[in-house]
């Protein structure tokens, strides 16, 4: 089976954004490639800090973070990025190297929409991306 999805575009009509902070290099360029190779526009940041900031400059449409990085952690830059006004309704994906007990009432008060284990699939991630920015067209 080939891969139908069709390039994603925001309101726009430009290609959807989509900032990946991770400060594993290795994980920053497999998923920054999967996500281009689908259509996406990729930013990235190499830590939590890095991120709120580039999250609140570029406002992308799609936030993908590691839970544990320097200066803050996924879920601080989360908290953050829920506390301004223009950041607040970005949808986030975390992942985490280890099983971090987010509950659900956590994820939610955040924007987190799916918590992906390390190692993940990048195919899984990827769909992740596209179910997330769906829910939040929807919404």
């Amino acid at each position: 089976m080939g891969n139908t999805a069709q390039s994603p575009s925001s309101k726009s009509g430009s290609k959807t954004r989509v900032l990946v902070v991770d400060d594993e290099t290795y994980i920053q360029h497999v998923v920054s490639l999967k996500l281009s190779n689908a259509g996406f526009e990729v930013l990235t940041a190499c830590d939590g800090e890095e991120g709120l900031q580039t999250a609140i400059e570029e406002l992308p449409d799609l936030i993908i973070t590691d839970y544990q990085m320097p200066f803050l952690t996924g879920l601080e830059m989360c908290q953050r990025l829920k506390q301004n006004a223009n950041t607040a309704s970005i949808p986030v994906i975390m992942l985490t190297a280890r099983g971090f007990a987010l509950d659900d009432a956590d994820l939610r008060s955040v924007s987190i929409l799916k918590c992906l284990g390390k190692p993940f699939s990048p195919r899984e991630l990827v769909a992740c991306a596209v179910a997330a920015l769906g829910a939040k067209s929807i919404a």
